[in-house]
């Protein structure tokens, strides 16, 4: 299938297939300079990619996923990490949810007056602080 086409069943832009075959991610058939062809499977590959980027796996994680054939290739204790890392993410966004629904309704004069509101914005600045220590470059844009 062309890239036209398998661009127009999966969704994926063109731009965006040739990004990922330059990042090894997808192999398209033929030589160099020909119009880029690809297996049916490369459809269940960008489907996978798709999932692993909803996931919050990074390219290089994702790349990784696949053995040398183009067939997922999945280490399950990265998959184990990666749900221990949503499940804190969760966890962290429902305390955030409870605090912000609890500063809509606070019964306290102004929210500077609230100690509830007051843990939640330390809380904020605390994580911040951390991610900026611990993840330098997580600001940045990835595709």
């Amino acid at each position: 299938m062309d890239i036209a086409e398998v661009a127009k069943r999966s969704g994926v832009p063109a731009s965006t297939l040739r990004f990922y075959e330059e990042k090894g991610l997808i192999a398209s058939l033929g030589s160099p300079g020909e119009r880029r062809r690809f297996a049916p499977q490369i459809l269940d590959q960008l489907a996978l990619i798709s999932l692993g980027q909803s996931a919050g796996f990074t390219l290089e994680e994702i790349r990784s996923m696949f053995g040398a054939n183009g067939e997922p290739e999945i280490d399950r204790q990265m998959l184990a990490a990666k749900a221990d890392e949503l499940d804190a993410t969760i966890k962290r966004l429902q305390a955030m949810s409870r605090g912000l629904r609890h500063a809509a309704a606070c019964p306290a004069p102004s929210h500077a007056e609230c100690p509830t509101f007051q843990r939640l914005v330390k809380a904020a600045a605390a994580s911040a602080h951390a991610r900026k220590h611990t993840n330098p470059g997580r600001g940045r844009l990835r595709k």
